[in-house]
């Protein structure tokens, strides 16, 4: 049952941003996101993004965010719902690669309604995501343990993630 949120603007060229990488100039580089939280707004009829919590590649390539899994994980709330998009890159046995996930963070912490408004609000934001290839509900942190979780969410041949091997 959709909810009748929509989704901003803002939201969607973010997420094109994540998911196509262009040659830019260093400066704009370091402006990509790596990971992002989506939130609903204050009269809950529009996912938008939440400026305070989201990691950029910059804060990763400077060493200002030694472990993005970790601080990414570090963001999620108890007690609130929202969406996330994390960039995540990984190695098989074969090859490097980059794919973003898209998460739904419902955990057990939240009201029933919030719960409920975002799932059934999911739709609306996934429609907009064309191209992700991994969709997670994660309900609470025991899901998020650790580095593990995500290369189980990826695949079985994963080696390492984030640089940090399995």
């Amino acid at each position: 049952m959709a909810s009748g949120v929509k989704v901003c603007d803002e939201v969607v060229t973010c997420f094109n941003n994540m998911k196509v990488r262009k040659a830019c100039a260093k400066g704009e580089a370091m402006k990509r996101k790596k990971a992002i939280m989506l939130v609903l707004n204050n009269a809950k009829d529009h996912i938008i993004l939440d400026d305070q919590r989201q990691i950029l590649m910059g804060d990763v390539q400077q060493g200002l965010i030694k472990d993005p899994f970790d601080h990414f994980m570090a963001m999620f709330s108890n007690d609130h719902c929202c969406y996330a998009l994390y960039d995540a890159n990984y190695e098989t046995k074969e090859s490097k690669k980059e794919e973003l996930i898209f998460i739904h963070w419902s955990p057990d912490g939240a009201s029933i309604k919030e719960k409920l408004i975002y799932a059934s609000s999911k739709e609306a934001v996934t429609k907009k995501f064309v191209g992700v290839k991994h969709e997670w509900q994660v309900n609470g942190f025991d899901e998020l343990a650790d580095i593990h979780s995500l290369a189980a969410k990826l695949g079985s041949d994963i080696v390492a993630i984030e640089q940090r091997q399995l």
